[in-house]
C-alpha cells in the first residue's frame, strides 16, 4: 500500500516523500522584490518536504498586490532565487516557483508610476490588500485591451524561463483564489463580451494560453498549475457552473500533461463544505490521458486526513501550509506522530529572522513504523483548520 512517505516520480521530478509544502507569502522582499538574504536558510529548513511550492513570486511589476512580496523578472531577483534553489538542493530537496500575477488584487501604491491595476473586469473587488499604509482597500482595476494580452502571456511565459534558469525544479502558475487567471475563469468576474469573455469556452481561453506558453517553453513536465474552484478569496464570487467550467477546463489541458494540478478543496484557508464540488471528477479528467501527473490536495487536511488520502488513492500528494512554518522539520513529526509546534501569527508577514527561521526542529527518536488510519476519504463536508489571510496559511 502506498504511504505518505513513498517516493513519487511525477514529470521530470522526483520526490522523495508525498508532503508538499504549500505555498506561504512571508513578505519579506526589499524595495526592489528581491526575496530575503534570509529566505535561503527559510527554504533549506523545510528540504524534507517532497516537494516545496515555494512563495508566490509576480512576474511582473504589475503583477504585484502585496507589499515586500518578491518577484521574478530582474536579474537582482533572479540572483537571490538561485541562492535559494542552491540551498534547497543541497539538502536533498525539490522546488517549484509559483507564478503569480494578481489582477485586480492590488493598490495604486504598489504598483509602476501608480498603474491601475488590471483585470478581466473594470470592476473594484471588494476586499483589502498589504501597502505601505497598513491594510487598504484593493484600487479599481481596468479591464485588459485584447492587444494586452499577448504581453500578459509572454511574461509568465518569461518569468517561467528565468525560474528554470536560476535552478528551480519547475514552476507552479498560480490559477487560483481569485487573482488574475481566475478573474478570466469566473463568470461571477469576468464580464467581457469579446473572444476571452461569455461562455466557458471563452472564459478559460486566456489561463490555456498561458500554460501552452510555459510548457511550449519550458516542457509540461515541468509545469504545474493550482486551482480553487469554488473558493470565495479575494471576493471571487462563485462561478454559475462551477463544476462545468473547471470539468472543461482540465479536459482543455489534458493534451498538455501536466507534471501536476494542485487543487484547494472548498474555501481557502476556511470550510471544505463552503459550495458543493465533486474533486474526484476533476482528478478523473486530469488522471485520464496522464496517470503519471500528480494530484495534489489540500486545505485542512491533518495527519490521518493525509495518510488516508494518500494510501486510497485520492490523492497523490498532500500539501500542508501553515504547519510549515512552525515545524521545519514537519516530514518528520508526521512520520513520529509527534506533536506540532504552535505558529506565532504576529510574525507570519514581514519582519526579519523572528518567526521565519528560528523555530526549532523536533528532538527525535527512533522512527517508528507508520500506522494506516481506519478513517474514511477526506470530504468536502470535513472541518477545516482556521488559517490566517486570504490563502491556505499564510499563502496567497
Amino acid at each position: 500500500m502506498t504511504t505518505l512517505f513513498d517516493p513519487i516520480h511525477f514529470g521530470a521530478i522526483t520526490a522523495a516523500n508525498r508532503i508538499a509544502m504549500a505555498p506561504l507569502t512571508r513578505n519579506r522582499a526589499d524595495s526592489a522584490r528581491v526575496p530575503s538574504p534570509l529566505a535561503a536558510t527559510y527554504y533549506a529548513q523545510r528540504a524534507t518536504a517532497g516537494l516545496i511550492v515555494s512563495e508566490a513570486t509576480q512576474i511582473s511589476a504589475l503583477g504585484q498586490g502585496y507589499l515586500a512580496t518578491p518577484g521574478i523578472y530582474t536579474t537582482a531577483q533572479m540572483s537571490a532565487w538561485r541562492v535559494v534553489t542552491d540551498a534547497v538542493h543541497a539538502q536533498g530537496g525539490k522546488i517549484v516557483l509559483q507564478l503569480w500575477h494578481v489582477g485586480r488584487i492590488s493598490h495604486l501604491s504598489l504598483l509602476p508610476d501608480g498603474e491601475q491595476p488590471v483585470s478581466s473586469t473594470a470592476r473594484r473587488a471588494l476586499t483589502k490588500t498589504f501597502t505601505a499604509k497598513g491594510f487598504e482597500d484593493v484600487s479599481e482595476p481596468r479591464a485588459l485591451r485584447l492587444d494586452e494580452l499577448p504581453g500578459i502571456i509572454a511574461e509568465y511565459r518569461a518569468a517561467a524561463r528565468n525560474a528554470i534558469d536560476v535552478g528551480f525544479d519547475g514552476v507552479e502558475v498560480h490559477g487560483a483564489n481569485g487573482y488574475l487567471l481566475d478573474q478570466f475563469l469566473r463568470d461571477s468576474i469576468n464580464d467581457r463580451t469579446d473572444a476571452y469573455g461569455g461562455p466557458k469556452e471563452n472564459r478559460v481561453r486566456l489561463p490555456l494560453e498561458v500554460m501552452q506558453a510555459i510548457c511550449a517553453e519550458i516542457g509540461a513536465e515541468r509545469t504545474g498549475l493550482r486551482l480553487s474552484p469554488v473558493t470565495p478569496s479575494n471576493d471571487a464570487g462563485q462561478d454559475s457552473d462551477a463544476q462545468g467550467l473547471f470539468n472543461y477546463f482540465v479536459e482543455r489541458l489534458a493534451p498538455l500533461r501536466l507534471a501536476f494540478i494542485h487543487v484547494v478543496e472548498g474555501a481557502t484557508g476556511g470550510a471544505r463544505d463552503v459550495a458543493p464540488f465533486d474533486y474526484a471528477a476533476l482528478r478523473a479528467r486530469f488522471k485520464a490521458n496522464n496517470e503519471q501527473g500528480a494530484w495534489i490536495v489540500n486545505n485542512g487536511y491533518d495527519r490521518a486526513m493525509a495518510l488516508t488520502a494518500v494510501a486510497s488513492g485520492y490523492a497523490d500528494m498532500v500539501a500542508f501550509g501553515k504547519p510549515f512554518i512552525s515545524n521545519p522539520d514537519l516530514v518528520q513529526r508526521l512520520k513520529l506522530d509527534a506533536p506540532l509546534a504552535p505558529w506565532h501569527a504576529e510574525t507570519f508577514y514581514g519582519g526579519g529572522a523572528a518567526g521565519y527561521i528560528d523555530y526549532p526542529p523536533l528532538q527525535t527518536t527512533p522512527l517508528q513504523p507508520v500506522q494506516q488510519p481506519q478513517t474514511p476519504l477526506p470530504q468536502t463536508g470535513a472541518r477545516a483548520e482556521p488559517r490566517p489571510r486570504a490563502n491556505d496559511t499564510a499563502a496567497h
